[in-house]
């Protein structure tokens, strides 16, 4: 067996090593694209849907890179008064300065903390999953896929870790054999957004019955998570600087605009005034609605329908 993965299996004190690396990564606060590694379960014309996941450890690609098995990605979407949305991940997922995030200050400083919130930046992450169950396409069944989630979903995880009763099983849900399978349960919530609530934990169990063979092949399937969040898979501060001001109407960006930093000080922000903010709509669920409406994990991919209608 491989060595990495049998110190991962004997590991005796990866519920604790879980736990605190995963207050560590959540203290310091995805999405995906047309990318056939990302697993999405559909829904019935109801709403409704219905599967099963296993979310998996590290991949030995990341051992040495993520202290936690999961990446957390920001990003804005939010539509402009020019009728043109910005879709983009956010660089202060890179702990770096975000054109957005300035200008909502900007805006959240001048009063306006509504128009602030609309264009808020919202938190995802992605895993690594085994789909167990895939009523809609069990072809998947078996396979190994990145996850996209969002707050809701992680808060499932944080309660496996550190639950809030004392009568609930503590566990590490991405452990190959004292994890547990995630029964992934879907209704159509207020907004038509997806309310994942009623998703829940099974009791803990060994993956594959704890053969060894199987799960050296499955970890060995994995996907890097440490290459999404690698700075060139970002757009730089010059080119979402310049995205952000054509949305906002302040200057006309053609398509082929560099994406390099040059010209970056010729750029001004426009003032945070009501007559350019008061037109600004948005679709998205701002991180303080995400606790009540819904997970809204797939924001991103109505986001990018609606802005190429």
């Amino acid at each position: 067996m491989n060595s990495k993965l049998k110190q991962l299996l004997s590991d005796t004190k990866h519920l604790e090593k879980m736990t605190e690396a995963f207050d560590k990564a959540n203290q310091a606060k995805t999405n995906y694209g047309d990318d056939d590694r990302y697993w999405k379960p559909e829904t019935d014309k109801a709403g409704n849907g219905y599967a099963i996941i296993r979310f998996l450890p590290v991949a030995e690609a990341d051992i040495t890179s993520l202290s936690v098995p999961y990446v957390p990605i920001y990003t804005h979407g939010f539509k402009g008064p020019t009728g043109k949305w910005y879709i983009e991940k956010s660089r202060t997922t890179l702990n770096e300065p975000d054109p957005v995030s300035e200008y909502n200050t900007k805006l959240w400083n001048s009063g306006q903390q509504d128009e602030a919130r609309k264009q808020k930046r919202k938190l995802g992450y992605v895993a690594n999953i085994l789909v167990l169950k895939d009523e809609k396409h069990p072809e998947n069944e078996g396979k190994v896929f990145l996850f996209s989630f969002g707050p809701k979903i992680m808060k499932k995880i944080d309660e496996a870790l550190k639950p809030p009763f004392s009568d609930q099983t503590r566990f590490n849900p991405f452990h190959f054999l004292e994890g547990a399978n995630f029964k992934l349960r879907i209704r159509k919530g207020d907004g038509g957004y997806r309310n994942y609530d009623s998703s829940e934990f099974e009791a803990p169990s060994k993956l594959f019955g704890g053969d060894e063979k199987k799960i050296e092949a499955l970890w060995n399937s994995q996907h890097s998570l440490s290459e999404l969040i690698h700075p060139s898979k970002f757009k730089s501060y010059a080119e979402l600087k310049r995205k952000l001001e054509s949305v906002l109407g302040t200057v006309e960006v053609s398509e082929s605009s560099s994406s390099d930093d040059s010209g970056d000080d010729d750029i001004s922000w426009p003032t945070p005034t009501r007559a350019t903010t008061t037109t600004n709509k948005t679709l998205i669920v701002t991180d303080d609605a995400a606790a009540s409406a819904s997970d809204d994990d797939d924001d991103l991919e109505m986001f990018k329908k609606l802005a190429s209608s």
